[in-house]
């Protein structure tokens, strides 16, 4: 390396960057092969800049830009030959690092706006619920699963209700505050699955009860429970 550490760190940027041509290049070359610390001074030139100049085409100033630098140079005192070339060699560096800046900037636009948006979140899927259906004086024993993800309704009798001759046994839900609600008649045997409508289906959370009546053969005809409840239990979340 020469005396003007200046000079040669900005040398060995041109050396990096690949701007150098001829003699220069020559010269380069050589001090990389048999100078330690011009070598060590263009790595770390390339490391901090090279990779921005990938696939940068090369770029000529406008015409009048060089007018308008020759004009401000003849107006003043002539600058040395250092200077001349010190400064040369700093609109070279600078010129590669403003396209490939203007390079690396379009592509992070590109990547904006052509990535794909992020997926929409999946909401939680509903947790299964269950009711324990019982009533003081009824022998019934019945468990209810609810399923909100696939509105499936199962109710199974660990002791069976008995229904007397010419009635059935009716169900209804009855929301927190509100009133019984007709869902349908229980099976006479085994137990009631059932896939429930989304409007229905909506109106099944959690503290909603379940309840179970004895009605007339083909229900109650009036819409609310007109007989004995022998079963009855809130919904809890498993």
């Amino acid at each position: 390396m020469t005396d003007d550490p200046e000079s040669e760190d900005l040398f060995a940027a041109e050396y990096a960057l690949g701007l150098l041509s001829g003699d220069e290049l020559a010269r380069a070359l050589s001090l990389a092969r048999s100078d330690p610390d011009f070598r060590k001074e263009a790595g770390r030139w390339t490391s901090r800049l090279a990779p921005l100049l990938d696939e940068v085409a090369e770029a000529e100033p406008p015409q009048a830009l060089w007018q308008r630098i020759a004009a401000q140079i003849d107006s003043e005192e002539a600058p040395s030959p250092t200077q001349i070339v010190s400064l040369r060699r700093r609109m070279n560096i600078w010129r590669a690092y403003g396209a490939a800046a203007t390079a690396l900037a379009a592509s992070l636009a590109w990547l904006l706006v052509t990535r794909p948006p992020p997926p929409a979140p999946v909401p939680p899927t509903p947790a299964p619920m269950v009711a324990s259906l019982s009533a003081d004086g009824s022998p019934a024993r019945l468990v209810a699963t609810w399923n909100p993800d696939s509105r499936a309704l199962l109710i199974a009798a660990a002791v069976a209700p008995a229904a007397a001759p010419g009635h059935a046994h009716q169900l209804w839900m009855i929301p927190v505050g509100g009133q019984p609600r007709p869902m349908g008649m229980m099976p006479k045997e085994g137990p009631m699955r059932a896939v429930l409508p989304a409007g229905i289906a909506g109106q099944l959370r959690e503290g909603v009860t379940l309840a179970i009546s004895i009605e007339p053969e083909g229900g109650s005809p009036t819409g609310l429970p007109t007989g004995p409840v022998i079963a009855a239990g809130k919904l809890i979340r498993t």
